[in-house]
C-alpha cells in the first residue's frame, strides 16, 4: 500500500513545460500563456485558479489537448503532444483523457447509462462492467440509470457527466468549472465524488475553478496570474485560497 501511494505522488500523469500561448500579433497581441511548466501527479487532485484573463482556462485546454500552444512541450503520461496528428490526438483524448465541463453536454434521447457509456460505444469498446458499477455506486446513480436527462435534476446530470468521464478509466481527468451551474449542495456532491475518485479509485483530476470552496477539495491549489503560476497551495482551505485571491484583487486594483 505505501509502495503504491509513493509511486502515485511521484509519477506524472501529465506536464507542461515552458508552455507559452499566444493570440495575434503586433500591437493586438495577447500572451495568454508566459512560459508555464507544471507537473500534475498521478493519484493527486489539482484545482488551478487566479483572476479573470490569468489564463488558467488556457492552460487545461492546452494540457488537455482541446487547443493548440504557440510553443513549449505538453505530455500525457510519455505522449508528446505536439507529434500528434489530428486522429491521433482525438484518440489520445478519447482513450486516455476524462472532461467535466460546466455544461453537462448529456444528449436529451439516450438515458443515464447510456450516455454514461457513449464515448466508449462510438469507440466500439466495451466497458469494464467491474469498473462501470463502481463509478455508478460510487457517484449515486445506480436508481436512475433509465432516466433520460430531463427527467434528472442538475445535480444528477452532473453526476452522470462525472460517470461517463470515469467509465472509460482515463490516465488523467479535466474539469473546467465542474460545479458552475450547480447550487451548493448539489455542487459540493460533485467535488465529494472527485475527490473520492483520487483517494479510493487512484484517478487524477486536474480542475480549473473561480470558487475557493471547491479549491479547497484539492490536494493542491496553482495559480495562475497574467499567464504565469505565481504560487502553488499544498492542503488548501476555503479560507486560505480566498485570502490568496483577495491579494489578486488588491494588485489589481493598485497597479
Amino acid at each position: 500500500m505505501t509502495t503504491t501511494t509513493a509511486h502515485r505522488a511521484t509519477a506524472v500523469a501529465a506536464r507542461a513545460t515552458e508552455l507559452s500561448k499566444v493570440y495575434g500579433q503586433g500591437e493586438t497581441q495577447v500572451v495568454a500563456l508566459d512560459q508555464v511548466t507544471v507537473d500534475f501527479r498521478q493519484g493527486e487532485f489539482t484545482a488551478i485558479m487566479g483572476p479573470s484573463g490569468s489564463g488558467k482556462s488556457t492552460l487545461m485546454h492546452c494540457v488537455a489537448g482541446l487547443d493548440s500552444f504557440s510553443s513549449g512541450s505538453v505530455r500525457i503520461g510519455d505522449t508528446e503532444l505536439s507529434t500528434l496528428k489530428d486522429k491521433q490526438l482525438t484518440r489520445l483524448r478519447r482513450d486516455k483523457i476524462g472532461f467535466i465541463f460546466q455544461a453537462f453536454n448529456l444528449l436529451p434521447t439516450l438515458n443515464a447509462l447510456e450516455n454514461i457509456t457513449l464515448p466508449m460505444d462510438i469507440a466500439g469498446r466495451k466497458p469494464d462492467q467491474e469498473w462501470l458499477n463502481t463509478v455508478i455506486e460510487m457517484v449515486g446513480l445506480s436508481g436512475r440509470l433509465k432516466h433520460r436527462p430531463t427527467e434528472l435534476s442538475g445535480g444528477q446530470q452532473q453526476r452522470v457527466a462525472v460517470a461517463r468521464a470515469l467509465a472509460s478509466r482515463p490516465e488523467i481527468m479535466f474539469g473546467d468549472e465542474p460545479t458552475g451551474n450547480l447550487d451548493s449542495r448539489s455542487g459540493a456532491e460533485v467535488l465529494g465524488f472527485l475527490r473520492n475518485s483520487v483517494r479510493e479509485l487512484g484517478q487524477t483530476v486536474v480542475m480549473v475553478t473561480h470558487d475557493p470552496v471547491a479549491a479547497a477539495y484539492a490536494d493542491r491549489v496553482i495559480f495562475l496570474a497574467d499567464g504565469r503560476i505565481v504560487d502553488e497551495m499544498p492542503h488548501p482551505s476555503a479560507d486560505g485560497v480566498l485570502d490568496r485571491m483577495k491579494e489578486f484583487d488588491s494588485k489589481g486594483r493598485t497597479s
